[in-house]
């Protein structure tokens, strides 16, 4: 995967995240408008399309580079891989950051487009308490258990289903709905609709990923001790690469 070029690596990341947020947003506004009386039916019409969607980016995208679409995943792959030079070079984990946050909020904007509403406008759902920032941390250092785990016993191939069946439940299970984020999150403060989130609770969820990104790496490390031979198979297996 890493001899595809980056610019190329950096628009599938860029893609993929956007086209993530936009279903995630879109189907949010979807539900609200087909479910207005039953917030258990909107989430649950919001939860399916994501997982739903999230399997089809992974398979789309993840040829190209690695599917990631979250920094804290792409955190995690350089950080394990470092000494086995087996993950994204720092260099290369900057621009994924970089390319993922711009995705996400350009999918909230096209998603906003789409339903007629104004393309900016900031979200006024507050999500600031402490068993939300718990939810984001479970769910976080879950996501990348079933990750990590996945490539390092060879199991890559499943990812798109496991990971966004893994979403899927994890808005169910999670007081937070599992945003497991940071780029998400950001985005999701750019639509005032039902997957939104409050400019000002962001830096909580985002702070909360990270926590759930250290104890995600350390759980790891202690279950797999050499998961870091592996980071270069997130989320795809090494050798399926792209056809020019």
């Amino acid at each position: 995967m890493h001899q595809i070029a980056l610019w190329r690596r950096l628009l599938a990341e860029f893609l993929g995240t956007a086209l993530l947020v936009t279903a995630v947003v879109g189907s949010g506004i979807m539900a609200t408008t087909l479910s207005p009386d039953d917030v258990g039916l909107q989430l649950l019409e919001n939860s399916i399309a994501t997982a739903l969607v999230l399997g089809a980016l992974i398979l789309t995208f993840g040829p190209v580079s690695g599917a990631h679409f979250n920094p804290v995943v792409s955190a995690a792959d350089w950080f394990l891989g470092r000494r086995t030079r087996t993950g994204l070079t720092g260099s290369d984990l900057g621009g994924y950051i970089v390319a993922q946050i711009a995705g996400a909020i350009a999918g909230s904007v096209l998603a906003n487009l789409m339903f007629d509403l104004d393309a900016v406008a900031w979200s006024q759902k507050d999500r600031s308490a402490g068993h939300l920032w718990l939810g984001e941390v479970v769910a976080t250092a879950g996501l990348l258990l079933l990750i990590f785990a996945l490539a390092r016993s060879g199991r890559a191939a499943v990812a798109p289903a496991a990971v966004g069946a893994y979403i899927g439940a994890a808005y169910w299970f999670t007081s937070s709905t599992s945003f497991a984020n940071p780029a998400v999150t950001i985005g999701r403060a750019f639509t005032d609709t039902f997957a939104g989130i409050a400019p000002h609770s962001v830096p909580g969820f985002v702070v909360a990923q990270l926590v759930g990104l250290i104890a995600g790496v350390g759980l790891l490390l202690a279950l797999y001790p050499t998961v870091g031979r592996a980071a270069g198979d997130v989320l795809v297996p090494e050798g399926v690469s792209s056809r020019e």
